[in-house]
């Protein structure tokens, strides 16, 4: 059966330049892909290109690739990267430059029609509303992009191409996109194109499915210094095995790559691409060898017939200063010096008109302050900590004055008072994200190619309803008996958490399949919701879903993130830690269980 290799470089815009050389060196590569962006990239990126208009792409691209493009070309390795951004001719002019002075012809393609932006104004007027609140289009929005699929990727291909830079699209698409070329798999193919989808969102993160990030660092041998980064081989019916190049760091596992199947997905059996509704539900995962786990069985529907669309608008300014408060009750005296220096500050705001902060956080560094009521006892009782502030007001002036009053704390308040971090803190735009979905139809997609553009055709979809989604099948539960005992999460499971905008994701996989019942008994929606009740906005929600072909379960915290990315003003913004602070819930199970576990955390089995 027909197979071939991709491997991923990138997971974000600023990730290590290592990763490629070592893929294009050691990892006997088909395809190099790249993801570099985000939704506050996308905002970036924007202002980047109205202040020069040969920028507004992800630079970091060029400058990799450049050392490499000898032993690229002559691998007749193909690249893939959405590091056009906001401009994907400058990224495809950049790097035929660079190419130039190194004495390498490529055959470049671009995709173009993701950038919205100039069409707001078109899209406001017809009524388009934000996807989950329905709150009204803004006046102004920065960037305005669609998340674009795989098929103008395959068309370049196909035509071609030895590179293709896109912009906006989803993270996954610059790997489905190479096998819908080398395999012919249709826009009808739902169930490849599901697992397809699948291969490239477990590498689009990098080291993430590798070892990095994972439940069980310790267990990461000859690691984190020499990290491997991964490729899989993806056959003809979709099947295909994870693995990273030999001599490497880091690890493939079941674990490692079940925690990064489950990450920032929401429900599972509804996936949502331009181009597939993944379920992943029914995905197997078995490891078949050292560093290589083959995965199978996910499938897939029609795509929806709207693109999500991700737009960032301008929402006021914002500022954090960080300090040290040092000795004896050192939480109690940062408290009182934050808590006084918002006062003072809404007062001296007040005399000249501008009015109270529009927010304000408060964040004890130490002191358990994320964990919220679930704090350890005796956690305040730390002699150090780090104080971070953090505001937002209308008017930048306000917060001007606000980082030349902390000042004034070091002398005027309370003992211990130190090291203000990077000195005087500075005022910063607050860009919020706001989503939409926008009919496909009503949305162009070219490929340009040596000077000729190809128009992309590509499925409609169906209207998607979650309503009309099945209910998931009622799993075993375990009635705690009288004997029962509580052991940490940790013991029974590894988990990730991510965010998906202002929500958060947690996805736990039981480390054998006979913990699922224990699991599924206490982390219900109840329990979990009652748990980040610190973290949740009023009247939000939180939902979970099972895998039972990959003995997981997934949650979603709505509204758990205080407006998340770089409109929150919490030190953890996008939910990295919520799988930590689960990992110490206390499940109950069977005495006679909880005296077999191993002192150490046993791997994850299938």
């Amino acid at each position: 059966m027909k197979s071939i290799r991709i491997g991923c470089a990138s997971a974000f815009w600023g990730d290590t330049s290592t990763a490629a050389e070592q893929l294009v060196s050691h990892g006997k590569l088909d395809y190099l892909v790249f993801d570099y962006l985000a939704e506050v990239t996308m905002s970036i990126l924007a202002v980047q290109r109205m202040k020069d208009p040969a920028q507004g792409y992800a630079r970091d691209f060029v400058e990799v690739m450049t050392p490499l493009l000898t032993q690229v070309k002559a691998q007749g390795i193909k690249v893939i990267s959405n590091a056009g951004g906001m401009n994907v001719g400058a990224c495809r002019d950049a790097l035929v430059a660079a190419a130039t002075s190194v004495g390498i012809e490529l055959r470049i393609a671009v995709v173009e029609g993701d950038d919205l932006t100039a069409r707001q104004g078109e899209f406001r007027e017809a009524g388009i509303t934000e996807m989950e609140t329905g709150s009204a289009f803004p006046g102004m929005l920065v960037s305005m992009n669609a998340y674009l699929g795989a098929p103008a990727i395959a068309e370049a291909l196909r035509q071609g191409a030895d590179v293709v830079i896109t912009g906006r699209g989803v993270d996954s698409a610059v790997t489905l996109g190479p096998m819908m070329y080398e395999f012919g798999w249709t826009a009808t193919d739902y169930d490849k194109l599901s697992q397809g989808s699948l291969a490239g969102h477990i590498i689009e993160c990098g080291a993430q499915c590798t070892g990095g990030n994972f439940t069980d660092w310790q267990t990461v041998s000859n690691g984190y210094e020499n990290m491997g980064f991964p490729f899989v081989d993806v056959r003809e019916d979709g099947s295909f095995l994870v693995g990273k190049p030999e001599g490497t760091g880091g690890a493939v596992t079941l674990g490692t790559v079940g925690e990064q199947m489950l990450y920032e997905i929401g429900d599972p059996r509804a996936y949502l691409l331009p181009d597939v509704r993944c379920d992943f539900t029914t995905a197997r995962l078995s490891q078949v060898g050292k560093d290589s786990v083959l995965i199978e069985g996910a499938t897939g529907y029609a795509p929806p017939d709207t693109y999500k669309v991700s737009g960032t608008t301008p929402r006021g300014n914002r500022i954090t200063s960080t300090f040290l408060m040092g000795g004896r009750e050192a939480p109690a005296k940062a408290q009182r010096v934050a808590d006084a220096l918002i006062k003072k500050c809404e007062a001296l705001f007040a005399s000249k008109g501008w009015g109270p902060f529009t927010e304000t956080s408060v964040e004890l560094l130490g002191a358990e302050s994320m964990y919220g009521a679930n704090a350890r006892e005796g956690a305040l009782a730390t002699r150090e900590v780090i104080v971070k502030i953090a505001a937002k007001h209308k008017e930048k002036a306000a917060l001007v004055l606000f980082s030349k009053e902390l000042a004034q704390a070091a002398t005027g308040m309370a003992p211990g008072l130190t090291g203000y971090f990077g000195g005087r803190p500075s005022v910063q735009p607050v860009v919020q994200l706001w989503s939409c979905k926008v009919p496909k139809r009503d949305v162009t997609i070219t490929v340009d190619f040596e000077g000729v553009r190809t128009p992309i055709v590509v499925e409609e979809g169906l209207p998607f309803d979650a309503s009309q989604l099945a209910p998931q099948a009622a799993g075993e539960v375990w009635a705690a008996t009288a004997d029962a005992v509580k052991v940490p999460l940790i013991r029974l499971a590894v988990a990730r958490s991510g965010d998906k905008g202002d929500h958060g994701n947690i996805g736990v996989m039981a480390r054998k399949p006979e913990y699922v019942k224990y699991l599924r008994a206490t982390l219900t929606e109840a329990n979990v919701s009652k748990y980040f009740a610190h973290t949740l906005a009023a009247n939000s929600t939180v939902s979970r879903w099972d895998l039972p072909a990959s003995n997981s379960m997934n949650f979603l915290l709505k509204h758990a993130l205080g407006g998340g990315g770089i409109a929150s003003l919490r030190t953890d913004p996008q939910g990295k830690c919520f799988a930590q602070m689960l990992l110490d819930y206390d499940i109950a199970v069977p005495a006679e269980l909880a005296a077999s576990l191993p002192t150490i955390n046993e791997p994850v089995s299938g």
